[in-house]
């Protein structure tokens, strides 16, 4: 059923281009220049002297809104559709939505590492991991750090 109004609204569109494009405009379109010109020629003998305009405006209206319901109508049908036959096993995951799954997964793990490294070491870490950096300050002596008086200038 789908099927044949989506087959229906294209039959419905190539109609509504082709009477829209045989509307003489300023120009006479090409109405004129398909069928003699001048509204002469086969269009003149057909619809008569001012009978193409009008009917190929009346034409114009009634396919613009058998257009507009089809949309309507489609829209309806598809919105219908999609939600009772979409079953979350049936959605295929495309190229990009894999690659960008992988690229947060690994942007998760590097936070993860620099939320680690970043966080200090309790008693309790340091028996079952080691600290990167180890600094022991024990041996190494401090300078001694004596203050001479600064010799004061003599007032004589």
């Amino acid at each position: 059923m789908f099927v044949a109004w989506v087959v229906f609204h294209v039959i419905v569109c190539i109609a509504l281009v082709l009477v829209v494009l045989l509307q003489s405009s300023k120009g006479e379109g090409l109405a004129g220049s398909a069928f003699g010109g001048g509204g002469g020629g086969i269009s003149g003998a057909v619809f008569g002297g001012r009978g193409a305009a009008t009917f190929l405006s009346k034409a114009t209206s009634v396919l613009a809104v058998v257009f507009m319901l089809n949309c309507g109508a489609l829209a309806f049908m598809s919105s219908n559709r999609s939600a009772g036959t979409v079953d979350a096993a049936d959605v295929t995951e495309s190229a990009v939505t894999r690659q960008a799954q992988r690229e947060m997964d690994e942007q998760m793990q590097r936070q993860q590492q620099q939320q680690e490294m970043a966080q200090p070491t309790t008693a309790s870490d340091t028996g079952s991991k080691a600290n990167p950096i180890q600094v022991d300050l024990s041996n190494q002596s401090q300078p001694a750090e004596t203050e001479t008086p600064a010799e004061e200038p003599s007032g004589n």
